[in-house]
């Protein structure tokens, strides 16, 4: 059995998965602002599984900055937790090993296995809240990838440069327009919104040359609003150098972290 814990700023999942990454259990509880009270009720959590032995985990962070290599995730884009050991603290509750990875990488994993039989490059963008990507190259995450996601792209407006994510996420949506992505039906106002979307998007595009770009989160989930509109404005930048990818949404667009949880464990442990 592995073990997969998805920390979100409002809720934290818990779940056990089987060798062939079916979910056997889980648990939900509101993550608290506090790291040690949230690694108390972690362990809690945990506690209430049924199985007790875990060949190995995997904890998904909404962390802007990660040291992969000490376990420690440094600052968290939605939570007040700095430097914390988290890796080790998980460890210990657990006694198995644990990773830790970016949450929006790890929902990259697990829609790239997805698609593995047709792409090898992919790409993962989740709309919601805020923006963010990760990049699969041959079912590997591309760590290098930036965690701070749509806030450390920055575009040009009124002769300022402003995050990418300040413009086209679900938050700037609601902000902008006064609705949410589910609400908006009119394709004048999805035109400006892909139009933001796509400025950011072809950077991306650019710099990892995707076979896919596969799109998921809040915004995501209403992918077929604006996909028409979006590889139009895609192809309106007429770069013919730039071979442009398919645009699909995503496969497990709410549980697709979890899962990658999974995937990014059993790739590292399940062969020892």
């Amino acid at each position: 059995m592995y073990l997969g814990v998805d920390i979100g700023g409002t809720k934290t999942l818990v779940a056990s998965l089987n060798n062939d990454g079916v979910i056997h259990e889980q648990y939900r509880f509101l993550t608290p602002t506090n790291y040690r009270v949230f690694i108390a009720e972690l362990e809690e959590s945990i506690a209430k599984l049924s199985v007790k032995q875990f060949k190995a985990a995997t904890v998904a962070v909404p962390a802007l900055s990660i040291d992969r290599e000490q376990g420690l995730a440094h600052k968290f884009s939605n939570l007040p937790w700095r430097d914390v050991t988290i890796e080790k603290d998980v460890e210990d509750i657990i006694k198995c090993p644990v990773l830790i990875e970016n949450d929006a990488k790890l929902a990259a994993l697990s829609e790239a296995m997805l698609v593995k039989n047709k792409f090898t490059k992919v790409l993962y963008v989740t709309v919601s809240t805020g923006i963010g990507y990760g990049f699969v190259d041959n079912q590997l995450i591309d760590k290098n990838a930036g965690d701070g996601g749509g806030k450390t792209i920055t575009l040009k407006r009124h002769g300022k440069h402003v995050p990418w994510e300040s413009l086209a996420s679900g938050h700037a949506i609601v902000e902008k327009y006064g609705k949410m992505a589910k609400d908006i039906n009119d394709e004048e106002t999805w035109q400006k919104i892909v139009a933001d979307l796509a400025e950011g998007l072809i950077e991306l595009i650019s710099i990892f040359q995707p076979e896919v770009v596969v799109f998921g989160g809040s915004v995501g989930n209403y992918f077929d609003k604006y996909a028409k509109l979006l590889k139009k404005e895609l192809k309106s930048y007429n770069l013919p150098q730039m071979i442009m990818p398919q645009l699909i949404e995503a496969g497990r667009p709410d549980e697709a972290v979890i899962y990658g949880c999974y995937d990014l464990a059993k790739g590292t442990y399940g062969h020892e």
